[in-house]
Parts: C-alpha cells; structure tokens; sequence
C-alpha cells in the first residue's frame, strides 16, 4: 500500500528528509536502511518483532565482519563471511541458512527499485547496493566450505600471464596515446600487491601510503619491508583486525617503489592519504578493483569464478609450495586458526609429485640401509 506522494512504506524518500546534509551520512543512512527494512516487513508482511530483530543483528554483523556499509558489498564479501561461518565458527546448517536468508532479503529490499534506496546512495555515495547473494556463495558452503569449484588459486603461469596482461594495457595506453594509462599502471600495482601481500580487497582498497615500514631484518627492501594493514577482518564486536606482513616477495616491492615514485603524484592529491587514488581524488573501492580484474581474466579466458580473492590464496597456496612454515603463513594472511589457513591451501600437482618423490626416495633409502 503506498503513503505519502505514492511511497512505499520503507522508502527512502520517507526515511530521509531531501536535500539534508547528514552529520555522518554513511550512519545515518545505514540506520535509515535498517528502519524502512523493519516497516516494510511490519507493515507488509506482519513479521514478528523478534523476526524483524533477528534479521536487522545479521545485517550489523555482516556490516561488522566486512567493515563495509551495504552499498558496498560485493559478492566476494559474502563469500568470505560465509567461508568465516562455516570454517571457523562451525555454525549449524540451520543458523548460516538464517544468516543467508536475512543477508539476502535484505539485498532484495534495498536494490529495489520501489523503494529507491539505489538512487539515494547514487547520489550521495556514487555507488549503489546490489545483490550479493548467489547460489555459488550461500547454498554451496552448507557441506563443507570448499567454495565454487573454479574459485580456486591462480597457478603461478596464471599469476604471470595476469600481470603481463595489465603491464601490457599501460604500454597500450601510452602507445596509442589514449586515457587511462595512470589508472591501468595503478591497477596492475593494484593486483601485484594483493597476490605478493595476500591481502583481501577491501584491505587493499584502505591502504595508505604511510602504512609502509622498515623491516630491520631486510633492509635491502629499504621503507618497504613490512606493510601494516589497518583494516582486517573484524570479528564480532572488535574493531577492524590490523597486522603486519612481511614483504617476502622482493619483485613487488620494486614494483610499488616505482609506482610510488613515478606514478602517484602524476594523479595530484598530494595531500590525500590514500595509496590508490582515483582521477578525481576519491579513494579506489573494493568493486573496482573486482571490475578490472574481471575484465583482464575474462580477456585472457580465464575462469568465470576466479575472483581478484583467488590471488591471496594463491599466495598462501605459493608460499607453502616454496617450503614457507605454516604458521608464518598464517601470520600473515590474518588467520585465527590454522585449519582456515589450510582451506585456502591447494597446493599443484607438481608440488604433490615433488613431495611423493621425496618421501619415496627417503623410504627406499631406509630400506636399503636396512638390508646393507
């Protein structure tokens, strides 16, 4: 049934006054989100007041576990909290299908076009929510959290051909004296720290320059050793995890020294602290830098699944190729426990042939001295 000027009950327009300049308009909006959320459910489908409750602390802990307001969520991040449910809270079957139904309607509610929720965040934020709940991130991890099939770590010759591709773009752009080539060198830096760091999106996206340390133990990096990241993974009613990780891949070091020194202050934004500016002085969003990766995999024919994700566990996935110990690994991804760190662990085939030679080779060795 419609109110006022043929809104719905839970509209935006009924919720915030137009043209109001909000004090922390990202709060006042998420709480004006949550309100028309709980009179659209009230009014029109007579939920319980528990119900309606119950729903609205899922939506606060998924804006907790991300660090995320709602019109910023992209699929990755229900991924990721559907992943941290099941891997490391070992939740039932019936709480994550909770969990998934509240994260879901509420997506439907905000992206409607009835209750232009969309629009107040164009104009306001210069995004819009979406849809963040699929089959492939909900359903799928009720068994055993194994993710999509081609949600996998990229294999080394992969990580190569992706970096060779958007390097390419930059020496395009220049070449044929297009736009873009800032952005396209930002970028490729971009996607070379989150595999060379193992960093989330997200982590990425909120990094500063000033984040970058020294590491007494390596001072042939120089001010890049150690990269503190202040915007981790929250747990639940904690204030975003930091850490500090250890530059353990001296390539991309180099590769953020120039991109520091030659690339960043042609953007201007002196003053800005962000590291990844965009031309217009804002701060590069999580979604961008899904949107880039997706357009150089779906250019080099990659699989569909394959998420910007994908390159922190393949850095996981490297490192314990390369003989890295465990729990370091674990250290530096951020991991609680050991047995999330292994989920995101897939090692090659020619590790696993490596590994069976080796203790083949030791036990025919035994054998030998046993019979000499």
């Amino acid at each position: 049934m419609g109110t006022r000027d043929g809104e719905q009950p839970g509209s935006a327009r009924l919720e915030l006054v137009d043209g109001l300049a909000l004090l922390h308009a990202e709060d006042a909006v998420l709480e004006a989100m949550l309100s028309g959320w709980e009179k659209q459910q009230r009014g029109g489908r007579r939920l319980l007041q528990s119900t309606v409750d119950a729903r609205q602390n899922r939506v606060r802990r998924l804006v907790e576990f991300t660090n995320e307001y709602p019109w910023q969520w992209t699929a990755s991040h229900m991924d990721e909290w559907m992943a941290h449910l099941v891997g490391e809270r070992r939740l039932e079957k019936s709480t994550i299908l909770n969990y998934q139904g509240s994260i879901r309607l509420f997506c439907d509610y905000i992206t409607s076009p009835h209750y232009r929720w969309s629009e107040e965040c164009e104009t306001r934020f210069s995004t819009h929510p979406v849809q963040i709940c699929h089959e492939w991130n909900t359903t799928a991890h009720l068994a055993d959290y194994e993710g999509r099939p081609g949600r996998r770590p990229l294999t080394r010759e992969e990580c190569q051909a992706l970096f060779d591709y958007a390097d390419e773009q930059v020496e395009r752009a220049i070449r044929l004296k297009r736009k873009g080539a800032l952005t396209a060198y930002r970028d490729a830096t971009v996607l070379k720290v989150i595999y060379a760091w193992g960093l989330r999106s997200n982590e990425t996206s909120k990094l500063d320059r000033s984040d970058w340390y020294r590491n007494p133990n390596a001072p042939e990096l120089g001010k890049l050793g150690m990269l503190h990241v202040r915007y981790g993974k929250r747990s639940r009613g904690s204030p975003p995890k930091r850490r500090m990780v250890a530059t353990v891949m001296p390539w991309a070091a180099e590769a953020v020294e120039d991109y520091l020194l030659n690339v960043r202050p042609r953007f201007g934004f002196e003053d800005h602290p962000a590291m990844w500016v965009t031309e217009r002085g804002g701060r590069l969003r999580t979604r961008e830098i899904e949107e880039r990766f997706a357009t150089y995999r779906d250019a080099l024919g990659m699989d569909s699944d394959l998420t910007p994700h994908c390159l922190r566990h393949s850095h996981v996935t490297h490192l314990v190729e390369d003989g890295t110990d465990p729990k370091f690994v674990q250290e530096q991804v951020g991991h609680r426990f050991a047995s999330t760190t292994a989920i995101y662990t897939n090692v090659s085939g020619d590790f696993m042939n490596t590994m069976l030679r080796k203790h083949l080779d030791r036990g025919l060795k035994s054998d030998e001295e046993e019979l000499g």
